[in-house]
């Protein structure tokens, strides 16, 4: 059996002349060696882009963190920074994409950026600069720092008794991002915490199958950290499962 497709939409970028599409590679290498299966890009074509065709070979869906902001537009407020980069190309394709994908069961893993666009699409908000919350840590990375000690342990999460992270009651996490979640969309369920209150990982409440969200980073790296495998794991498996679940229907 093949094995199975996961959905991983572009960013759109700027390089000299031409708009590009594209993913980082850590996140495609923890897709097909974490979860163990095959990284498909969607471009960020928007209203251009055919939803349904592309699910129709689809097993899951995993969207990434980015550099980019999810439109604050997008959740009723003006853009507090514009300075700081926008990729309206990808809210315009992921955000309808969440949608779908849910509405079909698909398995779903959001990270970083992902994360935030999980909230906003089913009608949520973000804080566009936790940092400037009171009350709230400062949760971005210093950018002169090398890589290692970028995506190194940063602070701990509390996970939520009996939940989709379960076993221990804490964890350490990276932390990358200077947006966060201000207003749950309802109907996701809080999986992990940090010290200062902000939601760090949740899950879908009406989803049959895998529907994970994660604020931090379990794609750097991933076969070094036993915690990211485990997760990636789990993506794989539900893609597996979703993958034969199709297979049975056409039978």
């Amino acid at each position: 059996m093949r094995r199975p497709i996961v959905l991983v939409p572009a960013c759109q970028r700027q390089l000299g002349s031409h708009a590009w599409h594209m993913a980082q590679d850590k996140y495609l290498h923890a897709v097909l060696h974490g979860a163990g299966c095959m990284p498909l890009l969607l471009p960020a074509l928007g209203a251009d882009a055919d939803l349904e065709a592309a699910l129709q070979i689809a097993d899951g869906v995993m969207l990434t963190g980015s550099a980019s902001n999810v439109d604050a537009r997008l959740y009723g407020e003006e853009i507090l920074h514009p300075d700081l980069p926008q990729d309206l190309a990808r809210d315009a394709t992921t955000l309808p994409l969440i949608r779908t994908a849910l509405a079909r069961q698909l398995p779903l893993f959001a990270i970083c950026r992902g994360f935030q666009e999980v909230n906003v699409a089913l009608g949520g908000s973000l804080h566009q600069a936790v940092h400037a919350v009171p009350g709230m840590l400062d949760h971005r990375e210093n950018v002169l720092d090398p890589l290692a000690r970028q995506y190194a342990p940063a602070h701990r999460i509390k996970l939520m008794p009996d939940g989709l992270l379960g076993g221990e009651s804490e964890m350490m996490v990276n932390s990358l991002h200077g947006q966060g979640i201000a207003r749950l969309a309802d109907g996701l369920l809080v999986e992990a915490l940090a010290d200062d209150g902000l939601v760090e990982a949740y899950t879908v409440a009406s989803a049959a199958g895998f529907t994970l969200a994660v604020q931090w980073h379990p794609e750097w790296q991933v076969e070094d950290h036993p915690q990211s495998m485990l997760l990636f794991g789990a993506f794989g498996q539900a893609c597996r499962d979703y993958q034969e679940q199709q297979r049975r229907k056409k039978e």
